[in-house]
């Protein structure tokens, strides 16, 4: 008899798997020799997945994503904007500086995927995961990093829960 562990661990295969086949359909197309390549590059792509993400490490909150993925691509489109202007500005308006952010995630998985989605706001790049939070770099100190950080915070949330769903 399967033990949840067991078919908490199939259905992840199975799962990742089916994600991993769909988007080599989709890059690569319909040739019979394709989807029979497709079909190892996906177990393959599987196994790599569940050894370095093991289920349970944590879950999406799919509903979300359609919210967070507009606010991702408008974050996306306000940094580049916000890079652009200070590189071509004939007098940048540069303060470089160290932040530090007392994340409320926990070292781990989730930090490390919150770590690299705030990385994307305007002029930050994470320079270190600290026990209590994540240490940024930023191009303007004078900005209000810390608060944009929190929302940042929130809305990932909203996507990828603080505790583990496990």
């Amino acid at each position: 008899m399967a033990t949840t562990s067991d078919r908490h661990m199939l259905s992840s295969w199975l799962s990742r798997g089916a994600g991993y086949y769909a988007f080599w359909v989709l890059l690569i197309g319909l040739k019979p020799v394709d989807l029979v390549v497709g079909l190892a590059a996906a177990a393959v792509a599987t196994w790599t997945s569940l050894a370095l993400l093991p289920p349970g490490e944590f879950r999406l909150r799919l509903a979300g994503l359609p919210r967070y993925g507009l606010h991702f691509l408008w974050q996306s489109i306000v940094a580049g904007v916000d890079v652009a202007r200070r590189a071509f500005a004939l007098r940048p308006s540069l303060r470089p500086g160290l932040v530090f952010y007392p994340s409320h995630y926990p070292r781990g998985a989730r930090r490390n995927a919150f770590a690299a989605l705030t990385s994307l706001l305007p002029g930050t790049v994470v320079l270190g995961d600290e026990p209590q939070g994540v240490l940024y770099h930023c191009l303007d100190d004078r900005q209000p990093i810390i608060e944009q950080l929190t929302v940042e915070e929130a809305a990932v949330s909203r996507v990828l829960p603080r505790e583990s769903a496990s």
